[in-house]
């Protein structure tokens, strides 16, 4: 059965990462991804892909249950932003919701804090005030 992103992180399941590849436990209508650095309390994240033109930062691959988004310009995400160092930011909406209505559009905040290849994973009101 396919999860909705909601029920996914209400019901706290963790997505997990191999190397640049990180696998999420539903289907999203992806509108943005940004990168966001936790070193300081001034760090803005600054925005990887709005997936205008041809997008080679980030590929999409989905399962019947899944989605994988792969980032071939990084080696190894865990290295760079886990421990407390940074986090991914998606910004998009149900797979098949109407992205035009503002109520169906979410911020889902992914972080690497563990010692576990555990992706974590919260809704979040706004990128710019975490």
């Amino acid at each position: 059965m396919i999860k909705t992103i909601r029920q996914a992180i209400e019901a706290k399941e963790s997505g997990f990462l191999i190397k640049n590849s990180i696998f999420l436990p539903f289907h999203i209508e992806l509108l943005s991804v940004w990168v966001g650095k936790d070193m300081s309390l001034v760090s803005r994240p600054d925005l990887l892909t709005d997936f205008s033109g041809s997008s080679a930062d980030i590929h999409i691959r989905e399962g019947a249950s899944y989605t994988n988004l792969i980032f071939p310009h990084h080696k190894e995400l865990k290295k760079e932003y886990g421990n407390f160092k940074g986090h991914i930011i998606l910004y998009g909406s149900e797979k098949g919701a109407d992205i035009f209505d503002k109520k169906r559009r979410h911020y889902v905040k992914l972080s690497f804090d563990d010692d576990t290849f555990n992706v974590s994973m919260e809704m979040i009101d706004d990128p710019f005030y975490l």
